[in-house]
């Protein structure tokens, strides 16, 4: 992606109203503000906020297009809970809950809450006490949290409950799937998961694995 890729951009790609390119906005302000003091995003991860940050996070959208009730694990800087909730907050319904146990990063996902006024629940804790939240899920998602073998163990409560898991990965997802294996066949569990490999919109050596509870 160009470096000069921006709002005007992402607005054109992705066809949504000035009201949330507005939101998206106010979260890479204060993300920038937020990180002059605190561990958020480093000066040129913030630069390709629009190309590496809102895009990637975006096309998740285009991969669950009817889900309203999203959870994001490990939610750190906001990717990609907080811009989900940025591009579903005039949908009727939309309800982003963002789990992160750091105290300092969950206040930051509630000032951008608040400021962009966006349709999102802030759980400031450990996501395994967190669990299966808070009702059903149609979406469960994490990005650069833990390798595929933990996640799955991390989102088992959510997808057990019909939830599909949407997972950013990079250029190793092989090795992954691999060490996967026992998590996705049930283990302990006596639950097995499909796993489905999907290209990214953003990233040619990203990837998005689909995880859902085989029937």
């Amino acid at each position: 992606m160009k470096p000069s890729y921006g709002a005007a951009e992402f607005q054109r790609d992705l066809g949504v109203s000035r009201e949330t390119i507005e939101r998206l906005e106010i979260h890479r302000r204060l993300l920038g503000e937020w990180s002059e003091r605190m561990n958020l995003v480093g000066p040129k991860e913030l630069e390709a906020y629009w190309s590496r940050h809102a895009l990637d996070c975006a096309q998740l959208l285009r991969l669950a297009p009817a889900a309203r009730r999203w959870v994001d694990l490990g939610s750190g800087a906001g990717f990609p809970g907080l811009v989900i909730a940025c591009l579903l907050a005039h949908e009727p319904g939309a309800s982003i809950h963002l789990v992160e146990s750091t105290g300092k990063k969950a206040a930051f996902l509630r000032a951008v809450t608040t400021e962009a006024d966006l349709p999102a629940k802030v759980f400031s804790q450990r996501i395994e006490d967190f669990g299966a939240g808070e009702g059903r899920y149609d979406v469960v998602t994490a990005r650069a949290l833990a390798p595929l073998p933990r996640l799955i163990a991390y989102a088992k409560p959510i997808l057990d409950r019909g939830a599909q898991g949407l997972f950013h990965k990079g250029a190793d997802i092989d090795a992954e799937l691999a060490a996967a294996t026992n998590a996705l066949q049930g283990g302990a569990w006596g639950v097995s998961y499909r796993a489905e490999v999907l290209e990214s919109l953003s990233d040619p050596r990203g990837r998005i694995v689909r995880i859902s509870k085989a029937p």
